[in-house]
């Protein structure tokens, strides 16, 4: 790994027997060292029916409110609600529409009339349970909410719980771009129980890969070597091979957020391939790709342009490429595409400076390189 260095997690005594025959861990506790934002991440197997004894131990108070989609809600909900109240919480269950096209202020302001109507106070808990959308669109009410109140987040989607849930990021879109309008806010507690796995739609699934590639490719030379050997295991979701693969990755982000929280600099690595996928996402109105599909096309266009820069080489750009496609993920910007509209998209993203933006390229796998660059570069790499 070239940047940095991973907090060494805290594993339980839950181990079972992987591939090899060497006993893993079936839950893996990752530190995220904030200061007094400080708080843990919970990576297991069956986990999900412990959140509310794990509130009680960060001091939750007895009002809580669930946010989760109407997808999730009909899974998960009952369940969650009937342990929470079982613990002693009084859970007010808020359900919103799924798709990040409700990713929205509308949808935002909806939940603040939820949170007011159920007269929570500042004591009370917002629980993010569900994938992304969820994550950011809680995690901003919980920000912004009678000026903050605590958060956690209990991600349902791989995608959720490699990266959306770690990190205090949240947000909604604007029609001009992705995520314009956010804020940090560190959760108490992240539970991810990689059994709810089992549940997603496997276009949803293999869509969260994308997030885990990019940590292997830019932080983890293990990683991805690992996921090279592992991934039918991955794609058939064994579950301590998955406890295995999300637990580093939380860990490799972690260690990230730690150096940098507020992305000052350092933390900018974890864009790699987004530049690219956010600006698709946008120029095809969030419903054509889900955010893991657009990102895969933003990692393939990035190895492009960092073999093309010299800063890696042809052999590592195309292996990177492999694992995309071997993983049934997308790799070419279809033609229908028009490079013009998804530079203008480019030229919109919130890390844009004096016309450039702060372009994340591999440099080899298990690091990276950042070079300044304009949309029209970039999309002159879009396709071979």
């Amino acid at each position: 790994m070239t940047h940095g260095s991973t907090s060494r997690a805290r594993v339980s005594a839950h181990p079972t027997a992987g591939a090899s025959g060497a006993a893993m861990p079936m839950e893996e506790t990752i530190p995220v060292e904030l200061g007094i934002r400080s708080h843990s991440i919970h990576v297991g197997s069956g986990t999900l029916g412990t959140l509310g004894e794990r509130l009680k131990a960060v001091g939750a108070g007895p009002r809580l409110a669930v946010v989760t989609t109407t997808t999730v809600g009909r899974l998960y909900a009952d369940a969650v609600r009937a342990g929470l109240e079982a613990a002693g919480f009084e859970p007010e269950l808020i359900e919103i529409p799924d798709g990040e096209e409700h990713k929205t202020l509308a949808t935002l302001a909806g939940i603040y009339d939820r949170l007011i109507a159920a007269r929570l106070d500042r004591g009370a808990t917002l629980v993010a349970l569900g994938g992304g959308v969820v994550g950011d669109l809680g995690g901003f009410a919980a920000a912004t909410f009678l000026r903050g109140i605590a958060l956690v987040h209990v991600p349902t989607t791989l995608v959720a719980q490699v990266d959306a849930s770690v990190g205090g990021k949240t947000a909604v879109n604007h029609p001009a771009g992705k995520n314009l309008i956010g804020a940090f806010h560190q959760p108490r507690l992240v539970l991810a129980d990689v059994d709810v796995l089992g549940t997603l739609p496997q276009r949803e699934f293999v869509a969260g890969l994308a997030e885990v590639i990019k940590y292997g490719a830019t932080l983890d030379r293990d990683l991805f070597e690992y996921l090279e050997g592992a991934l039918d295991r991955v794609l058939t979701r064994d579950a301590a091979t998955m406890v295995h693969v999300v637990a580093s990755c939380c860990r490799l982000k972690a260690a990230v957020v730690g150096a940098d929280e507020r992305e000052r600099e350092y933390r900018a690595v974890l864009n790699f391939g987004h530049t690219v996928g956010h600006a698709i996402e946008a120029v095809t109105g969030y419903g054509r790709y889900l955010h893991g599909e657009a990102v895969a096309i933003g990692i393939v266009c990035a190895t492009r342009i960092s073999a093309a820069r010299r800063y890696c080489d042809r052999a590592t750009a195309m292996r990177v490429r492999q694992l995309i496609e071997r993983a049934g993920l997308p790799s070419e910007v279809p033609v229908d595409l028009q490079a013009e509209a998804i530079a203008r998209a480019i030229a919109v993203d919130k890390k844009m400076r004096k016309g450039a933006v702060r372009f994340v390229c591999l440099g080899g796998l298990g690091g990276t390189r950042f070079d300044w660059l304009t949309g029209t570069e970039i999309v002159g790499s879009l396709r071979e």
